[in-house]
């Protein structure tokens, strides 16, 4: 998959951790990628957009603000 045209993001909540955080791109037709964030050129998982809505939504359970 092309992801050179992806808009990615690191949470506001990432603070200066060393560079162990990840990056999401959320802008694409029907997925979102991820990938780290200290490696911007290497690999990205790729998942259905629902997949990934129902795993953050699964994390907002188990870890609410």
């Amino acid at each position: 998959m092309d992801l050179s045209s992806a808009h990615w993001h690191k949470s506001t909540k990432s603070g200066n951790n060393g560079g162990n955080c990840v990056e999401v791109a959320a802008d694409l037709p029907g997925v979102v990628a991820v990938r780290d964030s200290k490696d911007r050129k290497g690999p990205a998982l790729v998942f259905a957009s629902e997949t990934f809505q129902t795993f953050v939504a699964a994390l907002k359970e188990q870890h609410p603000a």
